[in-house]
């Protein structure tokens, strides 16, 4: 509804009730114009906006409050439909199950009421925006709808009382009219400048309460829309108030609108091209495209069928009249636009207004009410080319395209509605229509070819309509129409529409065409080949698609053959345009060719599914030869970009060749192409076939039997890549099977394993890079069931993993073993591959599984896989492998690679023997005669007898004759000399020219155009290697033809050859074996092998096995062979290569050896390495950072750096540090709010999902000691309490090393050279962060390492025989010694500036707790705070306890010691006043001073209110140093009684009243038999008496036992409570001895660690330690008597408490025990915390961010990057991660379910805890399915955050400036 609403004032309402009264009387008349005369003064040109408004809500309402008429309609409501509207960013769903349209989409609310457990379903952010379908049964299952929408029956709602709308019925009609004219008046004519535009803008912002009343109107509900349905569709109100009386006052807005309409046909031209334009004549289209200059497109002036001759200049193309179907009538599409109703002048200014989202979203809203979505449709379709238009000038296309499709969406998804569109609308016509005007703006002419007289247009993928995707709405639309079967049969049966589509088609034909630079690199690289793609792939792949879809049964045959024959007439057209015959114009292509591409899918589908025969839908051999040029270039050209021959086109060009490939587009592109080839090579003499492919690739020059030869074409160093291109391109187009025979799931399977092979995959990539049909709407399901069963059948999940680096694995699927072993297809991997290096990762996988199986130790061979079998449609394709041109290149290869020609490469031989196997595979069905034949080989031409490879294969070639430079090495040779006799191998010489001449007289009768080609490569081929027997052939006819630009320095030798196939095979064998004699036919041994040649053992392997396989199967297949081989193995003896190696060889030197090598060398330099550093290494170990491998195989062989001898890592020496050129340990230093985070309770806080739910920080450890310290300072001394708590739970320093060291002076020049590198990222130099020179761990100070004067730094005697009495009395004194300032040396400066970083470190609020500013106290609290941080850190990294004992945790370096020895030199210079040093009331029983002597009348803390922990640091960091052992421990003993007097007290408070008093009771018994630390009863009874004197006990009393608990207390839970008590001081002190002295903890069990404690810190008396059963009480050790040291403690608390007995309870000490901090817990599913936050808003500015995110620490709602939130330039990520965690935050970003970590001015992306199903992240939730908490992941952020690893183990950080 509206905001507030302004009271409206009575008369007002009054009137309005009179209104309605009257006009609820039979006869109206009177009261009808008394409205009209209201309304008309109302809603004048002149009234205020903001009145007329009151007004009609007041007569809508009739007098009533206009809320309540709301509420009375809505209660009405029978609408069965949601409809909700949403615009763009609307977080919606959509189910697959449910749904029947794809576009199906829901509302959360209807989603989350709806049962989709279990579905196929996403969630998403709209992009356009959109409608929920919840109800609509036409879009999705009723299954789905949700309890609200669940089919209500209409009758069941009651109907609506007339008197309620009768005003309504009314008053809306002149609102609307009123609304009308606004918009009428509002625009003025040119909308091209930006000022007008602005004007827009301004004029809806005023419309805006106007439109949103409206908007309000369709929300209550059905009868009120049926209202406005009425209004809007009613022609009669229209006409009345347009055209009725009034005219004076609209007459100006009436003139507005009809310039408005004017140039909304496509008929009216946007500018005069020629004087003689006239109308067009209804019915055509003639799109002649002319005056290319203003690039304009208009339709032609006449409906003549004679084509008017144009002046040249201005006809770019004489193109093929387009005469739209005879059934396009409608002439609205060509005419002005005439409007009959509100709705349809409403629908005008809404797209003259470019879509206003309130208007979108009204005129959406309205959609529920059947009758409007017809009639909205109908006006839609009407205005469509007005949209085009509008568009096509719009500045913000993108907002208006998307704002399009929000509404055409809702209307073309229905299929009855658009069935009924296209029937009545003729929608078909008007879409393709539109389509075409609107290309046609952008045509040119196109260069293919024969630039100067091409007639062929194109579009210019330059231009903005292409670059910026303008006609994106108007392909969706189309796309999505043609979706609805009934549609898409019209389209395919109406021949008109058809050719008007190849038309559209035939623009994109050619488009973007590459010229290869040959001089110089291109100057600018052009970007248009995004556009070229992106408007093939939506604007003719994607429609082509859509029709196939109805094209999948006989009864749709008709259909193929319309396209099929369209297309053909629209590719002869093309041929004719761009005058093609034979030869493509050299150096150019296209990769666009979607007339090829639309033939060769239809064809496909029609043999595939419709049962027609291929033959009758093919054209002749002459458009076959045509047809087979363009694609066979795009694939020599993907070779020549490859071989880099178009490097100096730029980048782009192999954009292109990646792009044709790429998964979205291969479908579509390279996959058609691959196959319209095969057709074409199925039907086309095969020899001329292949000639053309090694034509096309540049090769044939090669293929000579000389060592050297001269290409004309191609550098020789483009060869050997050509070459393998041109092979590998028979192989693939031999063995491909996608579109001749496969079923779609062996389809499916295949591509999944090629993807899987090449690397292991994601669920979602794989989703991504299967190339399904790109259409969505083409009915294949991504992610159907077969999907899923496919790749469980094909692959093993890999659960999602951490590498020791810290990076995350997604969940993957990596392929089966069997699949590996029998399904691996090279050729499928080499057709999907985008990048080369993804072959080479494949072929790695392979050989790394047969090494993992033990099949194969060596390096392995690309393996032979069996093809599926071809349809008989297609049988043809395999005479490609039986014809003498292809046997003569591949005899030609085997022999040039034999004799290690250059050039010659391993994957040229590969793709020898893979095209010999295929061939062997596939030998024809009819055996020839071979057997009777055998005798006598009758040979016809110089090569080979016959077609079939298996008889060719044994026929031995004696002698070739060859063309070859004079610097051959074979024109020195002498020819032998009895050549032609020897020659004739059975006497046939003088016959064999007649022969020849006859056979090539009869060749040449062969189809022209065959014939040229044919004849030209016989010849080249005949030229170069023609047998030496001819030697009588008339030399005019060899040198008939020569290459065009060949050098004439060519002279004619004779080879000796005398090999056949199989001889070369098995030199081969010896060759690639490397032994002589090395093949022996496996048949000898083991005759079965005949039987069934597929043996296991030849499946995998490399050359070697590759060769055996194939002659296995020869021999197999024919017994001449078998006697062939075995004649063979017995005479055969090597051929000698030439002795030179040659360079090629050298270059072919195998890249895997070239690897070991490297590798070898790169283990060398690692061993050198790793010893020159050994010696500082022992002492090193480095968890954190995964690069430095050596660092971490050498394990840290001992904790301490207890040698004082010290490796510089950057100058390498090596020494002690010294006092004038100190070292210091790598450190860095940061703050930290970890131990603050901790709680008391076991359970981790919830993170809160609803709105009960709270976190509280009260309870946290640094609330507690926060609000502990203001009370003390409250009531106390100020110096006093700065010395009785620590502080840094809050912003403490924690000090962390790598453990190398470097020396200072080298340290500093270090970071001066990276102040100069300019190329650093990721940490600021300017702060002092570097990285460890060594290790690379992040790091931003160094630490000072003391030297060690005289062996010991802290000296460690064995027990002395002192007693306590002694002990305490020399501590004493050593306290009263003044520290002095060591003299200024290097190490004492050093040590000043590391302490000065420790406090830079952290903010300053973290530090300063004085009242008095600048006072000593802060600085001595913060020193000592410090080493408190450090160690209590180390003890939550150690788990909360020492039972493990040893050194430090996970192997880390510590560097405490050195810490403590800066912060010991430092509080040495602050002297503890003897006054006020509380080692005299600890040991000493004082004297009552009667007066205080101080003028500041605040007492000190009494010793029990004061933290031990805090009293040992400081007694332990003031000694002055070297520190001895006994006097530790002495300090240990006396704190330890202060301890145990607390955990007594703290003991007494959780008692209740009666068992207090039976406790006094007994304790006053056992005080006669007591003897000091045997038992604790006695000292328990005596706290008891002395503190029930004061006021301590006596909150209790009052409020009654609620408070404590009912168990009661018996001797064993009262001594665990005190040892629980006593724990963490032990442990901390413990550490502290551990670090002061270097002696190891004892391990033991939990319960024992008590005992195992107290005993390694001295405290139980020796005499004990072996006994298990002792007391705490045991280990006390009193310097006085204990009663009197007691009543001293106790008497202050008596005291305090008379005057603040309130505040006693809350300042001892209760509790020392906190649990480990965590950080909070997750709900298992995300969209709990989604749903809840997303929509939340936020505290402080109260709107809902555009990015929310949460705090993990603490749960606190911030607004990430928002503005609204900064405060004094900081966004509230940034200053809450300093308040919560002192500069260390955690936040999930709540729209992207990943979370970032910011530190300091750093910030990094750490990856998701939220996991789908198939453990992979959703990052911004791209894919929308349902995602679940991974506990591992969170359990390493958590830990990561424990231990301040953040710097170390993540490695992308970037500065966020503070605007996170």
């Amino acid at each position: 509804m509206m905001a507030a609403e302004p009271p409206v004032s009575p008369d007002k309402r009054a009137t309005a009730a009179l209104l309605k009264s009257e006009l609820s009387r039979p006869d109206k008349s009177a009261g009808m114009e008394r409205l009209n005369e209201l309304l008309d003064g109302v809603l004048g040109a002149d009234g205020p906006a903001g009145e007329a408004l009151d007004w009609c809500k007041c007569l809508l309402a009739g007098g009533d409050n206009f809320e309540d008429f709301c509420q009375a309609v809505r209660s009405y409501d029978n609408a069965t439909l949601c409809g909700l509207v949403w615009t763009a960013n609307f977080v919606a769903y959509r189910c697959r199950t449910c749904g029947i349209s794809p576009c199906m989409s829901l509302c959360a609310e209807c989603f989350n009421q709806g049962e989709h457990a279990g579905h196929d379903f996403n969630m998403f952010r709209s992009q356009a925006g959109g409608a929920c379908d919840c109800g609509d049964s036409n879009v999705m299952k009723e299954t789905g709808f949700c309890k609200r929408h669940r089919v209500k029956s209409q009758s069941c709602a009651p109907s609506i009382p007339h008197d309620l709308l009768v005003m309504s019925e009314l008053v809306i009609p002149r609102f609307v009219f009123y609304l009308i004219q606004s918009l009428r008046d509002g625009y003025s004519e040119p909308a091209t400048d930006v000022t007008s535009e602005r004007d827009l803008q301004k004029i809806l912002q005023v419309l805006d309460p106007q439109i949103s009343f409206l908007e309000d109107l369709t929300k209550m509900g059905a009868a009120m829309r049926s209202v406005l349905t009425q209004v809007l569709t009613n022609q009669q109100h229209y006409k009345d108030l347009c055209c009725g009386p009034g005219e004076n006052v609209c007459a100006k807005s009436h003139e507005k609108y009809l310039i408005a309409l004017k140039g909304s046909g496509l008929a009216i031209p946007e500018e005069k091209i020629s004087s003689g334009v006239q109308e067009s004549s209804p019915g055509t289209s003639a799109l002649t495209v002319q005056d290319v200059a203003s690039g304009k497109g208009t339709p032609d002036p006449s409906d003549s069928s004679d084509e008017e001759e144009q002046d040249g200049r201005q006809c770019v193309g004489k193109r093929k009249r387009v005469k739209l179907s005879s059934s396009t009538k409608d002439q609205s599409i060509m005419d002005v636009l005439k409007h009959k109703s509100f709705l349809e002048e409403l629908l005008f200014w809404t797209i003259k207004y470019e879509f206003p989202q309130k208007m979108v979203t009204f005129l959406l809203n309205m959609l529920p009410d059947q009758d409007y979505k017809i009639a909205f449709t109908k006006t839609f379709v009407q205005h469509y080319a007005f949209i085009m238009k509008t568009l096509k000038k719009s500045h913000e296309s993108d907002t208006m395209s998307n704002r399009i499709v929000h509404i055409s969406v809702q209307l073309f998804s229905n299929e009855e509605l658009a069935r009924q569109v296209t029937e009545e609308c003729q929608l078909l016509d008007v879409m393709v229509t539109v389509l075409l005007y609107m290309m046609e703006s952008c045509l040119i002419k196109s260069e293919l070819q024969d630039e100067e007289n091409s007639l062929h247009v194109v579009v210019n993928c330059g231009e903005a309509l292409l670059k910026n995707n303008t006609y994106w709405p108007l392909v969706s639309d189309f796309i999505n129409i043609l979706s609805h079967q009934s549609v898409a049969k019209k389209f395919l049966e109406d021949h008109g529409l058809l050719v008007t589509w190849m038309n559209f088609v035939s623009f994109f034909q050619g488009m973007n065409l590459n010229k290869r630079e040959l001089s110089e690199h291109v100057e600018f690289e052009s970007q248009t080949y995004y556009a070229a793609f992106a408007a093939e792939l939506e604007a003719c792949a994607q429609p082509m698609w859509g029709l196939l879809s109805h094209c999948k049964v006989r009864e749709t045959q008709e259909y193929t053959r319309n396209v099929v024959r369209y297309c053909l007439e629209a590719l002869q057209d093309w041929f004719d345009a761009i005058n093609f015959v034979d030869e493509p114009a050299p150096n150019q292509v296209t990769f666009h060719l979607p007339l090829h591409r639309y033939y060769a899918m239809f064809l496909s589908k029609a043999v595939k599914c419709q049962g027609i025969e291929l033959d009758s839908i093919l054209p002749d051999q002459e458009m076959l030869m045509k047809l087979m040029i363009h694609p066979l270039l795009i694939q020599s050209s993907l070779s020549e970009i490859h071989s880099n021959m178009w490097v100096r086109n730029g980048l782009q060009i192999k954009g292109q060749a990646m792009t044709y490939v790429q998964s979205h587009f291969c479908n579509s592109m390279i996959d058609p192409d691959i196959y319209l080839l095969q057709v074409c090579a199925s039907r086309l003499d095969p020899d001329y076939f292949i000639s053309s492919v090694f034509e096309r690739f540049k090769v044939v020059d090669l293929l000579t039997m000389a060592s050297q030869h001269q290409n004309t074409v191609l550098d020789s160093d483009h060869e050997r890549s050509m070459l393998e291109g041109a092979l590998t391109f028979l192989v693939i187009l031999l063995s491909l099977r996608l579109h001749l025979g496969m079923t779609d799931d062996e389809i499916l399977r295949a591509e999944m394993i090629a993807q899987l092979c090449m690397n292991d995959r994601t669920h979602s990539s794989l989703l991504d890079l299967i190339s399904f049909n790109p259409n969505p709407k083409s009915g294949v399901i991504p992610g159907g069931c077969s999907f899923e069963s496919m790749l469980s059948s094909v692959a093993d999940f890999k659960a999602p993993v951490f590498e020791p680096g810290g990076s995350m694995q997604q969940g993957m699927y990596t392929p089966k073993s069997e699949v590996w072993d029998q399904e691996f297809d090279p050729v499928m991997v080499i057709l999907r591959t985008v990048y080369r290096r993804d072959v080479q990762s494949a072929m790695d996988r392979y050989m790394a599984f047969l090494k993992q199986t033990g099949r194969f130790s060596g390096n392995p061979w690309p393996p032979y896989k069996k093809r599926s079998a071809l349809h008989q449609d297609y049988k043809g394709l395999m005479r490609l492998l039986h014809c003498k041109t292809l046997h003569i290149v591949l005899f030609t290869l085997l022999y040039k690679i034999l004799m290690d020609h250059q050039n010659m490469s391993e994957h040229v031989l590969c793709m020898v023997l893979y095209l010999m196997e295929l061939g062997l595979e596939n030998s024809p069905e009819e055996e020839p005669f071979e057997e009777e034949s055998a005798g006598q080989q009758r040979c016809h031409d110089s090569w080979f007898p016959g077609s079939d490879l298996l008889c060719n294969m044994r026929h031995f070639i004696n002698y070739v004759r060859v063309r070859v430079p004079e610097t051959a090495p074979e024109v020195r040779r002498e020819p032998p000399a009895s050549t032609s006799s020897d020659s004739s191998p059975s006497g046939h010489g003088p016959r064999r020219p007649s022969l020849l001449q006859r056979e090539n007289s009869g060749t040449a009768q062969v189809f022209s155009l065959v014939a040229e080609r044919r004849k030209k490569f016989q010849e080249i081929i005949n030229r170069n290697n023609s047998e030496a027997n001819q030697v009588v052939r008339p030399k005019s006819s060899a040198l008939k033809w020569t290459a065009p630009g060949s050098t004439p320095q060519l002279t004619t030798v004779i080879l000796e050859v005398k090999e056949s196939m199989l001889s070369l095979l098995i030199k081969l064998h010896q060759k690639l074996s490397g032994k002589p004699n090395s093949y022996s036919p496996p048949w000898l041994d083991d005759p079965d092998c005949l039987v069934q040649p597929d043996l296991p053992k030849y499946a995998h392997g490399d050359g070697v096995t590759a060769v055996e396989r194939i002659l296995l199967k020869a021999a197999t297949q024919s017994r001449l062979n078998r006697q062939s081989i075995d004649e063979i193995c017995r005479k055969t003896a090597p051929p000698t290569p030439p002795k030179k190696s040659s360079p090629a060889e050298k270059k072919t030197l195998d890249k895997e050896e070239r690897r070991q090598k490297a590798r070898e060398r790169q283990q060398k330099l690692l061993a050198e390495f790793a010893s020159r550093q050994k010696s500082f290494m022992e002492t090193a170990m480095d968890i954190e950072s995964p690069e430095s491998d050596v660092a971490m195989e050498i394990a840290a062989s001992e904790q301490q750096v207890s040698e004082a001898i010290c490796d510089c890592v950057i100058c390498g020496q090596s020494g002690p540090s010294t006092e004038d050129r100190p070292i210091g340990l790598v450190v860095l230093l940061q703050a930290t709010s970890v131990l603050g985070h901790r709680r008391k309770g076991s359970e981790p806080t919830k993170l809160p999902t609803m709105e009960e739910e709270q976190i509280y920080q009260e309870g946290t450890c640094a609330a507690v000691h926060d609000v502990k310290l203001s009370i003390l300072q409250r009531y106390f001394k100020d110096s006093s309490c700065l010395q009785s708590v620590s502080i840094g739970w809050e912003g403490g320093v924690y000090v962390q090393t790598c453990g190398h060291t470097l020396h200072i002076d080298c340290h500093k020049s270090y970071m001066e050279s990276l102040k100069n590198d300019q190329i650093l990222q990721g940490f600021s130099v300017d702060k002092g962060e570097f990285t460890c020179p060594l290790c690379r761990q992040f790091a931003n100070s160094v630490l000072p390492c003391f030297p060690s004067n005289n062996g010991e730094r802290w000296q460690h005697h064995s027990h002395s025989s002192k007693s306590l009495r002694e002990l305490i009395r020399e501590v004493e004194e050593l306290q009263e010694q003044l520290g002095t300032f060591p003299s200024e040396t290097n190490l004492s400066k050093e040590m000043e500036a590391v302490m000065k970083d420790i406090k830079n470190t952290t903010q300053k609020k973290y530090t300063d707790y004085s009242k008095t500013l600048g006072s000593p106290d802060n600085d001595f609290l913060f020193m000592y705070s410090v080493a408190r941080t450090n160690l209590e850190l180390e003890l939550v990294l150690r788990g909360d306890n020492l039972c493990s004992g040893g050194a430090s945790p996970a192997g880390k370096r510590s560097c405490l010691n050195q810490l403590f020895h800066v912060l010991a030199m430092h509080m040495r210079l602050y002297s503890i006043d003897s006054e006020y040093n509380p080692w005299k009331k600890l040991t000493q029983i004082l004297q009552n001073k009667s007066s205080e002597s101080n003028n500041d009348d605040r007492a000190e803390v009494p010793l029990l209110f004061r933290d031990v922990t805090s009293l040992l640091l400081i007694q332990v960091l003031t000694m002055p140093q070297p520190l001895r052992k006994e006097h530790f421990v002495c300090i240990v003993k006396v704190l330890y009684t202060l301890l145990y007097t607390q955990a007594m007290i703290s003991l007494t408070l959780k008692l209740r009243a009666e068992e207090r008093a039976s406790w006094r009771e007994s304790g006053f018994h056992k005080r006669s038999s007591y003897t000091s630390g045997k038992s604790w009863e006695a000292l328990l009874g005596f706290v008891i008496s002395e503190l029930s004197a004061g006021k301590i006990y006596q909150d209790e009393e009052t409020e009654g036992a609620s408070v404590t608990s009912f168990a009661v207390w018996s001797l064993q839970s009262i001594e665990q409570h005190l040892r629980q008590f006593c724990l963490p001081f032990l442990r901390i002190t413990s550490l502290l001895q551990h670090y002061l002295f270097g002696v190891d903890i004892p391990s033991c069990q939990e319960e024992d660690e008590f005992a195992a404690l107290s005993s390694y810190l001295g405290l139980l008396p020796p005499a004990l330690q072996e006994s298990h059963h002792f007391l705490s009480a045991c280990c006390l050790d009193w310097p006085v008597t204990d009663f009197d040291l007691l009543s001293q403690w106790c008497s202050e608390l008596a005291l305090f408490s008379e005057t603040h007995p309130e505040q006693v309870n809350v300042l001892l000490v209760h509790d020392t025990k906190w649990e480990l901090p965590h950080l909070l817990q997750l709900p298992e599913i995300y969209n709990t915390i989604f749903q809840y936050y997303h929509r939340k808003c936020c505290s402080v500015c109260t709107k809902v961010p555009k990015d929310p995110a949460l705090c993990l620490v603490c749960g606190t709602f911030v607004c990430l990057k928002g503005l609204c939130c900064k405060s004094q330039s900081y966004c509230e990520c940034v200053s809450h991660s300093q308040n919560c965690g002192a500069g260390t935050g955690i936040f999930l970003l709540i729209n992207a379910s990943v979370i970032i970590i910011i530190r300091g001015h750093r910030f990094c992306l750490w990856g998701s805890v939220y996991l789908d199903a198939h453990g992979e992240e959703d990052r911004e939730l791209r894919r929308g399915k349902p995602l679940y908490i991974c506990k591992e992941r969170y359990r390493v952020l958590e830990q990561q955050w424990v231990s301040h690893t953040f710097d170390h183990i993540n490695k992308r950080w970037g500065p966020h400036y503070n605007g996170l």
